[in-house]
């Protein structure tokens, strides 16, 4: 049996592959913000980079980073073999596993982060356009869609975090759901 990877270093190296790919977690809170804001006024954008940070200690999330950006990689470097090749590093509109692939790591948000990816992926909002922009020879086919899926989640988790403090339903500043989660 292989070494057990310990779920921190499973979490920095996520953390880490989407800053070499030039992901910065605020690009990904102003996403948070531009969708959570008009629902809540007084929001700031440090409880996005935080809702964000929440997200990305979910394992779900980590391992669909790790998995899309590998791919994405490869196909930088030509290392796939055809026809997967072109299909990934053309970003193939009919290809739509680079979507699977996020939507999975959605579902652990619920219902809202799935309609919000949907939103995300069709507009193109803030970094998600400029990873989805074909320039040069850097291929986010996975990248794009993985961002999205993050900021949606970190969107709804923060609309239900915001509600239920809105309601008196936090216990000791952790949100229910992160309880429930362990």
């Amino acid at each position: 049996m292989g070494k057990r990877v310990h779920s921190q270093e499973v979490r920095n190296a996520a953390l880490r592959l989407l800053k070499e790919r030039g992901v910065d977690i605020k690009d990904i809170a102003e996403i948070v913000y531009e969708m959570q804001s008009p629902y809540a006024p007084d929001l700031k954008l440090d409880a996005c980079i935080e809702s964000v940070l929440a997200v990305l200690e979910k394992r779900e999330m980590q391992h669909a980073i790790l998995v899309g950006v590998e791919l994405d990689k490869l196909a930088e470097a030509g290392r796939l073999s055809e026809p997967l090749q072109s299909i990934i590093e053309q970003d193939e509109g009919l290809f739509g596993i680079d979507e699977t692939i996020a939507i999975g790591a959605v579902f652990t948000y619920g219902s809202i982060a799935v309609t919000t990816y949907g939103h995300l992926d069709k507009a193109k909002t803030g970094i998600i356009k400029k990873l989805d922009t074909k320039t040069g020879k850097g291929v986010h086919t996975f990248l794009d869609d993985l961002v999205a899926a993050i900021a949606a989640n970190a969107s709804s988790r923060l609309a239900h975090h915001l509600r239920d403090e809105e309601e008196g339903r936090l216990d000791n500043g952790r949100h229910q759901e992160e309880q429930d989660a362990g």
